[in-house]
């Protein structure tokens, strides 16, 4: 059930109608050895390298 207006104070109802519960978007980055993006401190997809070392090896078609 609703609750009266007058119960609610502006300041409860301001922090409701905030926007800090949205999410941010993802950090990306480009890789430092093939230049494709990628999200930080994950895998390059494209080379396979992390942090300047060959994590996989990606076979090319």
């Amino acid at each position: 059930m609703a609750v009266p207006a007058r119960r609610v104070s502006k300041a409860r109802r301001d922090k409701r109608r905030s926007t800090v519960w949205k999410i941010s978007a993802p950090a990306i980055e480009r890789c430092k050895a093939c230049g494709e993006f990628k999200m930080s401190h994950r895998l390059c997809a494209a080379c396979g390298k992390y942090n300047g070392r060959q994590v996989i090896e990606i076979e090319e078609d």
